[in-house]
């Protein structure tokens, strides 16, 4: 079986298709991925076959995609931006620009390499719009909690229709065509919002973190001597390299002065675009990194502090950790809200993001062992669920009868 995986670029899109594509190879399978050629590098590292589809940045940014994030840019300095700002890059970059330009390209892929089905990340729509032109099935891998576009189904296939009808396919104005086949969520049920969409064909595996598309590994200082608490801060790869949401070197800073004098250990990682000696220097037991793999860190870590990524939440709980959460974009409001909601750990909102209030979150976290407790109760159902070979077994159903999967009641 031949298997082509779509995705935009960014390691958040990326990252959770690997484990699927992995145990795909390990059966035996022939696996690709179409991304942008600026992210082909990272796929081919990660040990995949990459071929270029869509936008192009190599020569510069397209004006049409710089206007869409100058109004992008825009929206965030309005009152309600989040919900406004998600529902417009998800509808007009994800669902219009990128589609747009990747279509062309994965359709040429559907024709020369024949894949027998096509396995996109929940926010690259291309994938899907190909797949159906080519007559071939499709699944789709969660990402985060934009898998449930019902908040703005009419802007988002408003967008997508045009994209369908220039390859011959008719309007799907209820979104028919995401779901069809299969979608896998590697997330344990209970954290999904009981208010979401759940799709038919939507079937739950265990969370299996990839991190490691770089050659980063452990730093020299790492080990089981660290003193404690040891607490861990992220805000994920991409949101510090947006310099108008503030997070570099504004929120590090503020994390930096609200933990600093804390007793234990404090590590934070800036990402790979920034550099930590611009954030000063630090005391010893403090420690600041580009990027360190949290399948290295976390076994070695009691609590993080996160934007509330997707993948760093469902990473700190497969640890049993508890979180404190400092939401910033995307869907990082749904994943501290059900945080929250769970008793996981402390939410910090846009107007609390001081040193003092980070610093006594992390203090309460600490104290109270019922947020361990149930982010180990989580980690126990995530445990429970079948693995990516789960998922092997449904993308082969789904290539030899082409219906949709659907799962248990």
């Amino acid at each position: 079986m031949r298997a082509l995986f779509t995705t935009t670029a960014g390691s958040g899109h990326f990252h959770p298709l690997v484990p699927v594509a992995q145990a795909l190879t390990e059966a035996g399978h022939e696996v690709a991925f179409a991304a942008p050629r600026s992210f082909g590098p990272t796929v081919e590292a990660s040990g995949f076959r990459a071929f270029p589809a869509g936008r192009d940045d190599a020569a510069g940014m397209d004006p049409e995609l710089a206007g869409l994030l100058g109004h992008l840019q825009q929206l965030s300095t309005q009152e309600g931006s989040t919900a406004e700002g998600n529902a417009f890059m998800i509808a007009h970059v994800f669902g219009g620009y990128n589609a747009r330009r990747a279509v062309p390209d994965l359709l040429a892929l559907c024709r020369n390499w024949t894949p027998d089905v096509v396995v996109r990340e929940t926010a690259e729509f291309g994938g899907a719009v190909a797949a159906e032109a080519a007559g071939i099935p499709h699944a789709a891998v969660q990402i985060g909690h934009f898998f449930d576009f019902t908040a703005f189904r009419d802007r988002l296939s408003a967008q997508l229709d045009p994209v369908r009808r220039a390859v011959g396919l008719p309007p799907d104005p209820d979104l028919q065509m995401l779901y069809r086949y299969l979608l896998l969520a590697f997330v344990p049920p209970s954290y999904q919002d009981p208010a979401a969409l759940r799709p038919r064909t939507m079937h739950h595996l265990r969370t299996v973190v990839f991190d490691r598309s770089g050659r980063e590994a452990a730093p020299a200082w790492l080990g089981p001597d660290l003193d404690r608490p040891v607490v861990y801060a992220t805000f994920g790869t991409e949101l510090p390299n947006i310099p108008f949401l503030g997070v570099f070197p504004a929120l590090f800073q503020a994390v930096l002065e609200g933990l600093r004098d804390e007793t234990g250990t404090l590590v934070v990682t800036v990402g790979r675009g920034k550099d930590p000696a611009e954030l000063g220097p630090q005391p010893p037991h403090v420690h600041v990194e580009r990027y360190v793999p949290q399948s290295l860190l976390l076994p070695h870590c009691d609590l993080v502090v996160t934007h509330g990524g997707h993948n760093t939440v469902l990473a700190a709980v497969g640890h049993g950790l508890p979180v404190v959460v400092i939401p910033i974009a995307a869907d990082q409001p749904e994943n501290a809200q059900r945080c929250a909601e769970l008793g996981l750990g402390r939410v910090i909102g846009p107007d609390d993001r001081t040193p003092a209030a980070i610093g006594a979150a992390v203090r309460e976290v600490l104290r109270d062992p019922r947020y361990r407790q149930n982010a180990q109760r989580l980690r126990d159902e995530m445990e429970a669920l079948p693995g990516p070979e789960r998922g092997v077994e449904l993308l082969e159903r789904l290539a030899a009868e082409r219906e949709p999967l659907v799962a248990d009641a």
